[in-house]
């Protein structure tokens, strides 16, 4: 969250190696509470973190992009960005939504240019951030199948996945379109 940091790290990378082929943003924070708690400031942590410093970083890729006019910009989302989420999850959920979105409208500007985009919605998988998390849970994927699914689809350069895609497509559809009773029930 040090724009001048991000900016100046990102211009001395480009300097020492001349040409930067692919940047992934994986700006996650998930400290949020439910609104009106009287805890804005988790919720205000984890957009700041999650949104505003991946601004500032998609800022900081882009230029290089532009400048090199190719590359690979990759944007870690989350599938928790296709519906908003209650509780814990809203504002971590809302900003998944916001840098998706984010990414999206690059790729909508560089289709067919030598800069591709990919958006990469994560299911549940075993990581630091989930730790106090109950591990066993049938959807958690381990961390080195989450891991394999998001390199293969970064590697493809495909426009967005869900990783790993199953039980994460077909679930990202059901969260997405199901109707609220059904959806509460699922979370």
């Amino acid at each position: 969250t040090d724009d001048d940091q991000v900016f100046a790290v990102f211009r001395a990378f480009k300097a020492d190696f001349g040409t930067i082929d692919r940047i992934v943003i994986n700006a996650g924070l998930g400290k949020g509470a439910p609104i009106g708690t009287g805890r804005y400031d988790a919720n205000r942590e984890t957009a700041m973190t999650n949104f505003v410093a991946a601004l500032c970083q998609s800022e900081a890729a882009m230029e290089i992009f532009r400048e090199q006019n190719a590359g690979h910009f990759v944007m870690i989302s989350s599938l928790s960005a296709v519906r908003g989420m209650p509780k814990t999850l809203t504002t971590y959920a809302a900003t998944k939504a916001g840098v998706a979105h984010l990414a999206e409208g690059l790729r909508a500007e560089l289709y067919g240019k030598p800069i591709k985009v990919t958006v990469l919605y994560p299911g549940y998988i075993a990581s630091e951030m989930n730790e106090r998390v109950a591990q066993s849970t049938p959807l958690m994927a381990s961390t080195e199948k989450g891991v394999k699914a998001m390199v293969s689809a970064i590697e493809r350069e495909v426009g967005s996945a869900a990783v790993p895609a199953m039980p994460w497509v077909p679930l990202g559809f059901v969260m997405k379109h199901a109707p609220m009773p059904v959806f509460k029930k699922l979370i």
